[in-house]
This record gives structure tokens, sequence and C-alpha cells, in this order.
């Protein structure tokens, strides 16, 4: 069974930035893709970004483009997201997200194989 940890969220103000950790229990490489997806009270999960391991390509929540990147480091067995010129409306808890099958790799898709706990972030005006 695949874990992943997340780590790296907290209390910001409006402007400041953030940078999220996904820690995985086996090589991240095996993965078709790995997500960040995040959700706030009384709302749907929302897909944030993804990476595919064998492109590199990377797709964005129009939400965040611009202002957020994903990326992975299999060495480490870890997946980022560094989060700028954060707001208040980014406020949410932060899930990362693997898949070994590409069709569920889709922002829309929200039916990942593995996820993780979550880590909170809030953004203050």
């Amino acid at each position: 069974q695949v874990q992943l940890v997340e780590s790296g969220g907290g209390s910001v103000q409006a402007g400041g930035s953030l940078r999220l950790s996904c820690a995985a229990s086996e090589y991240i490489g095996t993965f078709y893709c790995m997500s960040w997806f995040r959700q706030s009270p009384g709302k749907e999960r929302e897909g944030v970004a993804v990476i595919f391991d064998g492109s590199g390509n990377t797709y964005y929540a129009d939400s965040v483009k611009g202002r957020f990147t994903i990326s992975q480091d299999n060495a480490k067995n870890t997946l980022y997201l560094q989060a700028n010129s954060l707001k208040p409306e980014d406020t949410a808890m932060y899930y990362c997200a693997a898949n070994y099958d590409g069709a569920r790799c889709g922002l829309a898709r929200a039916d990942s194989d593995y996820w993780g706990q979550g880590t909170q972030v809030t953004v203050s005006s």
C-alpha cells in the first residue's frame, strides 16, 4: 500500500508563499502522474495541478496558473507545490494524489489511486 504524507502547510498573509511537500513511500517514478488537490469546507475537492512523470508536462487550474508550480524529485520520492502570491481564496486543505492509471490524471477527476492525509493552508487578508 502506497503512503503519501504532505507537509509544509501553514498560515500566511496574502501575497506570501508556501512550499508544500508530499513524501511517498515508494519510488514515484512508477506513477503515471501525481497531482495536488484542495478542498475548502462546504466545497467540492478541486484539482490544482498535475505533473506527468514520463513527459514532465504540467497542467494547472486557471485559478492558480502563474502563481503555483508543481514539481517532483524522483531521487527523493517527493512531490512539491510552490505556491506564491497567495490569496485568501487559496485557503483550503491541500492533498497530494498519485495514479498508476493515466485515465485518472485529469484535474477534473477526483478518483486517484492514492491520497495523502492533507496539509492545511490558511491565507489571511
